[in-house]
């Protein structure tokens, strides 16, 4: 049976076993399918001959994710995040250990994927470590940049784009997206003492941070959380411009993508801001509802 990352670095049999190409891309591919609900849909959108390489860059982004947010010890997760860069580094200069680095070293190689942005997600992970409050949106944006922007651009050069007009405009999708799930999960991220609203928006409506503690929802709150959700909404809309420079099956999941994340700031706004007592989330039915308002702006 393959082993979750969590288990996985703390099985010595598992560490100095060696996999072939073949075996690792089974391990990949079931770390994939496996973990996360939504990358099926991504994976069955694009093109086959994809699968495999987007199955490879999800891996080593859920293995770096994990070891910084399931380890439970930061001392622990930011030693093991050194040693995941160093297997990095390792698969750029040809030696391949890990099975993740094993099969992703051919996709690298083939996508002419940039080390930067592997470890600049590495850099995020380190970073959730030691840094749990942002003064302002020029810090939260610096964290973004490594923590969500580098999976857009991975994603256009998987699928043969680069450029730096493109990058530019996913990196306003992908920003976004991370602000809209930070702000579904405000009362999550408190729970791993993570406040990632600006102090400076907390500050200029009068809220603190004991009252967020204290779930305390009351007007301050509902005025922080309203410029919280219109700077993710402005950046949707900012981003959506990508969507007409790809091609159709990429532009499919890029349009569902944004009409998700945009989705869950109107349902914030639909409770009046208050993400303290209900997280808000999108039903089956309302995925239905996108997938199908994807499909009909796909075929304009």
């Amino acid at each position: 049976m393959p082993l979750a990352p969590k288990d996985y670095v703390h099985s010595a049999e598992a560490l100095e076993r060696a996999y072939t190409k073949p075996e690792a891309e089974r391990y990949t591919r079931w770390l994939a399918t496996q973990h996360y609900e939504n990358f099926h849909v991504v994976t069955f959108l694009l093109p086959k001959r994809l699968h495999q390489d987007f199955y490879n860059v999800y891996s080593f982004c859920r293995w770096a994710d994990d070891l910084g947010d399931e380890i439970g010890d930061p001392a622990e997760s930011l030693r093991l995040l050194a040693w995941w860069r160093k297997e990095l580094q390792a698969m750029y200069a040809g030696e391949l250990r890990h099975p993740v680095f094993v099969a992703l070293e051919g996709t690298a190689r083939k996508h002419d994927l940039p080390i930067e942005l592997f470890s600049d997600l590495i850099s995020a992970f380190e970073q959730d470590q030691t840094t749990t409050r942002y003064r302002n949106w020029d810090q939260l944006f610096a964290y973004c940049q490594c923590s969500a922007n580098p999976v857009g651009r991975l994603v256009l050069r998987l699928c043969g784009y680069a450029g730096a007009e493109r990058d530019h405009l996913s990196d306003k999708t992908c920003t976004a997206l991370q602000l809209a799930n930070f702000w579904q999960d405000v009362t999550v991220d408190f729970e791993k003492d993570r406040v990632y609203l600006p102090l400076e928006i907390l500050a200029r409506h009068g809220y603190t941070i004991d009252e967020l503690a204290a779930r305390k929802y009351n007007p301050a709150f509902q005025a922080v959380m309203r410029d919280a959700v219109d700077v993710a909404r402005k950046l949707f809309l900012e981003g959506l411009p990508l969507i007409k420079t790809v091609d159709r099956r990429l532009a499919f999941d890029l349009e569902l993508f944004s009409r998700g994340g945009m989705l869950v700031l109107d349902k914030i706004e639909r409770q009046d801001y208050n993400v303290l007592s209900h997280r808000p989330t999108i039903s089956k039915f309302e995925r239905i509802q996108l997938l199908l308002g994807a499909v009909a702006q796909a075929c304009r």
